[in-house]
């Protein structure tokens, strides 16, 4: 299998790690995707290269496949027949957000005529649509991506439908309802971690340091690249970004100190909803952590507890990075 180039930060790097996830791709194509498969995890986890370099696999096994990311504006359509592929590229020559959210729900429609067509293997990707399309419309589109397996316009020989997110509460909203298997993602492990460390030329930290600080999320090894390798304008960045307020600070003061070393302690009857469901949203925790089966993960699970990176048995901070960024936020924020 080919493996596929990715943009990191500035530079390009080859796609590495995630065997285990592919691995599960191939099961997919002997045994189908029933329901949809909806995975989730922690900004920046690697879930964009994983669908990318599983299109790339995909379409070797002979998939006409279909891949879109709207947030970063980014798709693919390997399929056969050309009027279609045409459709789906005479929207996006608008390149507006509303473009955009339109090519979203076309895809479910060109995978439709597609299979009207003839052709019986395709492969659906959707990557980070929910905060396009809105959460409320989330579990619609999941229903949609499911009406391709059970009520397809002809017979087919398998259809894989796949949508990643990053969107914490979208997981809620889609949970609700039984169209899709929701699965986890987590950081890299250490090894694959490496492999990509390892493609960054020139100074840079050691690796264990660098682990340490990202806990294997490859998008805050990108920005710490970025930024000359310059931690505090990194949290000062995120501090912005995720809009950790004075006020958020101050509300939360006394359960955001506790979760700095221990992030179960966000987990209890005793710890107010609205919070959870703040951090959850700024995507600066993963909250109930599944079992650490194998089998419930779409790659290898991060540790059952680790401190020093932030996991807990229930809830982990995305990354140390995150973590230090509420940290930082409560000494320098009164």
């Amino acid at each position: 299998m080919r493996r596929v180039r990715l943009g990191f930060a500035n530079i390009e790097v080859d796609f590495v790690d995630r065997e285990q996830a592919l691995r599960r791709v191939e099961e997919w194509v002997d045994k189908g995707t029933y329901p949809v498969q909806v995975v989730y995890g922690p900004e920046g986890c690697g879930k964009t290269a994983w669908l990318r370099q599983s299109a790339e696999l995909l379409r070797e096994l002979g998939f006409d496949v279909i891949y879109i990311n709207p947030i970063e504006r980014e798709f693919l359509a390997e399929v056969s027949v050309e009027d279609l592929k045409r459709r789906l590229i005479d929207i996006l020559r608008e390149a507006t957000d509303n473009a955009w959210i339109k090519a979203v729900w076309v895809v479910i429609d060109l995978a439709r005529a597609l299979i009207k067509a003839g052709r019986g293997r395709i492969a659906v990707l959707v990557d980070d649509a929910f905060q396009t399309i809105g959460l409320d419309k989330a579990a619609m589109y999941v229903k949609g991506m499911l009406g391709l397996i059970e009520h397809p316009p002809e017979r087919y020989e398998r259809v894989i439908t796949i949508a990643a997110t990053s969107e914490g509460l979208s997981r809620w909203e889609i949970g609700r309802h039984r169209w899709a298997d929701l699965t986890p993602m987590w950081n890299m492990a250490r090894e694959g971690f490496r492999q990509l460390y390892d493609q960054i030329l020139g100074n840079k930290p050691p690796f264990e340091e660098t682990f340490r600080l990202t806990g294997g999320n490859p998008s805050m090894l990108a920005r710490l690249y970025r930024e000359s390798w310059d931690t505090n304008l990194v949290v000062k960045r995120l501090i912005e970004e995720k809009k950790i307020t004075p006020e958020f600070v101050a509300k939360w003061r006394n359960y955001l100190k506790n979760a700095i070393d221990d992030p179960d302690t966000l987990w209890g009857p005793d710890v107010p909803e609205e919070l959870i469901n703040e951090l959850t949203k700024r995507n600066l925790i993963l909250y109930f952590m599944p079992d650490r089966d194998a089998r419930l993960w779409i790659d290898t699970p991060p540790p059952e507890k680790d401190p020093e990176l932030g996991i807990g048995r229930y809830v982990a901070w995305q990354s140390p990075l995150h973590g230090e960024t509420v940290r930082r936020a409560l000494q320098e924020l009164t």
